[in-house]
């Protein structure tokens, strides 16, 4: 499985992105009934997860820090999985990554950088 993560970029405080994954080399029947997930890896800190979401979308779970401002989802027809982020703040400055959930268990991608100024 192959995760291409992307939509990263530098934005200042208040400002919103959209994130997206693009997951191939597998198949529907594998990634439909999986729980997917955002992960965040902020510099000198390990890996979290930032917001899951499970199969046909009917659980969406969240940080207490991005709660109320992240919001995701996913497309399965597509096999893609996506982030908003509002309300950005300097705090939310790290590599973001997909994969599912909780198992992470499909090969991370590099992963998109996001970079909030103040």
């Amino acid at each position: 499985v192959q995760l291409q993560a992307s939509g990263g970029g530098l934005v200042q405080a208040g400002g919103s992105l959209r994130l997206s994954c693009k997951v191939t080399g597998v198949i529907s029947s594998v990634f439909n009934p999986a729980t997917v997930a955002w992960y965040r890896q902020q510099p000198g800190k390990q890996r979290t997860v930032v917001a899951s979401i499970t199969r046909l979308s009917a659980t969406t779970n969240y940080a207490d820090s991005v709660n109320g401002r992240f919001t995701i989802s996913r497309d399965n027809a597509n096999k893609r999985i996506y982030l908003q982020m509002n309300s950005l703040q300097p705090d939310d400055t790290a590599t973001y990554y997909c994969n599912n959930y909780p198992e992470s268990s499909w090969h991370w991608g590099q992963g998109t950088q996001v970079t909030v100024s103040s």
